[in-house]
């Protein structure tokens, strides 16, 4: 019996707030957009400035090969890593006692 009236209580309010908006109406909009006339119009470019304090200027032209000017990475292989761990997992020293649940 609740749940029945408490349905209905729902629907008519449903009901009651779509009659009281007013969503279809018969004024069209009409959508108005902002111009700015001076945002594509040409204008002077503005002086150069430098952006990292000195004056100096510096190009070069061409290109070297990767070889020439990278520094050599030298890394550890996996296999070498784990047989580093696996020595230092042995010779960790061991607890004296053992606990056993029996």
């Amino acid at each position: 019996m609740k749940t029945i009236l408490l349905t209905i209580c729902i629907l008519g309010a449903s009901s009651a707030f779509g009659q009281a908006t007013n969503v279809l109406s018969a004024t069209p909009q009409v959508y108005s957009f902002e111009s700015h006339p001076e945002h594509a119009s040409r204008q002077s470019l503005a002086p150069m400035q430098s952006l990292n304090g000195n004056e100096e200027l510096v190009y070069a032209q061409g290109e070297r090969p990767l070889w020439e000017v990278a520094t050599a990475v030298h890394e550890v292989p996996l296999g070498d890593s784990a047989r580093a761990l696996r020595q230092e997992h042995e010779t960790l020293k061991r607890a004296a006692k053992r606990w056993q649940n029996q």
